[in-house]
């Protein structure tokens, strides 16, 4: 089984069975994947069959792999945080967030002035 699968791959299954803790993805003939209820989207899920049903075919990411009982375990709700981070980082780029960042520095220099002036004034309220 790792040969074939590795965690953070993205894999496409079939969804087999539905359990209320959880929808079986069957990743090929021989292997199959378990989405815990926690794992199908961001934000509570009452009812698993309101997002999935048998027979849907489905992207999830491999988020564990336990060798010993050949379980593996998939997410779709991380497969939202990739989607919504690509579409950031088409929207805005590569935004490098250091010390260096423009923004970043403005912001260093205003503090700055900000404490002096908070410094000032309590001197003017202290008199």
């Amino acid at each position: 089984m790792s040969a074939k699968y590795e965690v953070g791959a993205i894999v496409t299954g079939k969804v087999t069975g539905i359990q209320p803790y959880g929808a079986f993805v069957a990743l090929d003939e021989e292997t199959q994947g378990l989405i815990h209820i926690s794992e199908i989207t961001h934000g509570y899920v009452r009812n698993i069959e309101d997002y999935l049903k048998v027979g849907d075919e489905v992207q999830a990411k491999i988020v564990a792999i336990d060798e010993e009982d050949g379980k593996i375990s998939l997410s779709m709700r991380e497969m939202e945080s990739t989607k919504t981070d690509r579409k950031m980082s088409r929207r805005y780029g590569n935004i490098k967030l250091d010390d260096s960042s423009t923004g970043f520095n403005t912001l260093k220099e205003k503090l700055k002035e900000w404490i002096a002036q908070s410094e000032k004034s309590n001197t003017y309220q202290k008199k």
